[in-house]
């Protein structure tokens, strides 16, 4: 009788362990479906504990031994403990709010009502009839061309995602460029890998510059550091500056955040650095040191002890985040006089780039922007003129 009931319990366990895997298997579908994988192996943790803990039961080895119960529940705990790291760290992490927010491009869009698109004060002389010129650009110059568009195109719809003019980040619009996509780009000036591409491609990339404007770091508001020096920003950069303490600030390690590869604003800062070798960007998760080095940090987490950089129309005009603010930098705060008169450091030209010399319609277009009516909307925009900056 004895063999018979061992062997009962041993059916039964095996009935237990096929009805916890299946249910395990299904909440871990749904886990990883939804994106929470940091949440699978407290899943997995459970399942084991709850099963090993069942079979304990029914083999009779708790019985009357609080010392095995006590072990077992306290080994359970420290490995269940130990698997909640991770998701209550990430459930901390997702609510320190991104920096890089997404903007609503729609506002944008030519012709539509209400849109935040300027306008000049009289008519513009130009007026483009058909072959139009494909646009695409970078996020942060979308306002510009965008109120181009309104003035010299004819008026019909321009989803800014699917027509004659369009807007992508830096990398994908240099793409659609060299590829054929589109006819002009608005960006910042190209990586040493994009004109690499291009010339894989056998062209020749021709930037003709239509404002300036600055390339900003910032902090978080509460940040008690409120300037740097370009030295500085290299060594933080670099890796060689890690705390705050050493630029004046608390106590507090830095968190250097990084851009895509090829972005307009990684660009910047990789011509910035010059000769300087730029630090590898910092792991996405330090609490669990899971792993590797993430190149592509394509938002920033507005951690207290964070730093990262944008465009300054971006930042002030676009996103216009209360919660960070921008450093001056060798003492000179990033504003549209400061860039007018050349006294921030770091202002450079933005571009109209095309795949070779300019033709037809979108010679027409660069030479309107580069006249008094193009620079006056430039500088209406918002950025700053290549005139107003003579």
């Amino acid at each position: 009788m004895e063999n018979k009931s061992y062997l009962g319990k041993i059916v039964i366990s095996i009935f237990v362990l096929l009805t916890v895997c299946f249910f395990t298997f299904i909440l871990l579908f749904i886990v990883a479906f939804s994106g929470n994988i940091h949440y699978i192996p407290l899943v997995i943790a459970a399942a084991v504990i709850l099963y090993i803990g069942f079979v304990l039961v029914i083999f009779d080895v708790f019985y009357k031994n609080s010392k095995r119960v006590k072990i077992f529940w306290t080994i359970a705990g420290i490995v269940l403990v130990a698997c909640t790291v991770q998701p209550v760290y990430k459930w901390f992490d997702d609510r320190v709010p991104t920096v890089d927010s997404e903007v609503n491009i729609y506002q944008y869009e030519p012709f539509t009502d209400k849109n935040k698109l300027v306008q000049l004060d009289k008519k513009p002389t130009l007026k483009l009839a058909e072959p139009l010129p494909k646009i695409d650009g970078a996020t942060a110059l979308y306002p510009l061309y965008a109120a181009i568009t309104e003035h010299i195109y004819p008026e019909k719809e321009y989803n800014p995602y699917k027509s004659e003019v369009v807007v992508n980040q830096t990398h994908e619009a240099y793409t659609n460029l060299i590829f054929g996509n589109t006819d002009m780009i608005f960006a910042a000036g190209p990586s040493d890998s994009q004109i690499n591409q291009a010339e894989q491609q056998g062209i020749k990339l021709h930037l003709t510059p239509i404002g300036k404007e600055a390339f900003v770091f910032f902090v978080n508001s509460k940040n008690n550091v409120n300037r740097l020096s370009l030295d500085q920003i290299k060594g933080i950069y670099a890796g060689e500056i890690t705390n705050w303490e050493e630029v004046g600030g608390k106590d507090d390690a830095i968190r250097a955040f990084q851009r895509p590869q090829d972005s307009g604003s990684q660009t910047a800062l990789q011509r910035l650095m010059g000769d300087t070798p730029l630090m590898e960007a910092p792991t996405e998760d330090i609490a669990t040191g899971m792993g590797g080095i993430i190149n592509e940090v394509s938002q920033y987490k507005n951690y207290k002890n964070a730093i990262g950089y944008t465009f300054r129309y971006y930042s002030n005009e676009m996103v216009k985040n209360k919660e960070i603010k921008l450093l001056e930098i060798n003492g000179v705060a990033p504003t549209r006089e400061t860039i007018r008169n050349n006294t921030y450091p770091i202002a450079s030209e933005f571009y109209i780039v095309t795949a070779g010399e300019p033709t037809g319609n979108v010679k027409k277009l660069i030479e309107w922007v580069l006249s008094e009516e193009g620079q006056a909307l430039v500088e209406k925009a918002g950025y700053v003129s290549l005139k107003s900056a003579e």
